[in-house]
C-alpha cells in the first residue's frame, strides 16, 4: 500500500488523520508521514484497515462516492 492509497481509503470512510490514528493506536503524525511518503507503511496495515472498515460498516458509517457524495454502506455484506 502506498500513501496515496491510504489517504484515499481514509477519505472514503470520511475519517480525519486523527481519527484513523486513534483507531490504529498511533500518533497523527505517523498517518501524515505514511500518506506523504516520509515513512514506509507496514505491510500488515491492510489487515488493520480491513478490521476498521468492518467495524465502521457495523456502525453504519457512510462512505463517499467518487463524486464526493455520501452513500450508506450496504448491510449484510
Amino acid at each position: 500500500m502506498e500513501g496515496k492509497e491510504l489517504k484515499y481509503w481514509r477519505k472514503k470512510y470520511n475519517l480525519t488523520q486523527s481519527q484513523l490514528a486513534q483507531h490504529l493506536k498511533v500518533d497523527r503524525v505517523t498517518i501524515t508521514r505514511w500518506e506523504i511518503g516520509l515513512r514506509n507503511i507496514p505491510s500488515f496495515l491492510f489487515l488493520a484497515l480491513e478490521a476498521i472498515e468492518n467495524r465502521l460498516m457495523r456502525r453504519g458509517r457512510k462512505t463517499k462516492t467518487k463524486t464526493g457524495k455520501e452513500k450508506p454502506k450496504r448491510k449484510g455484506m
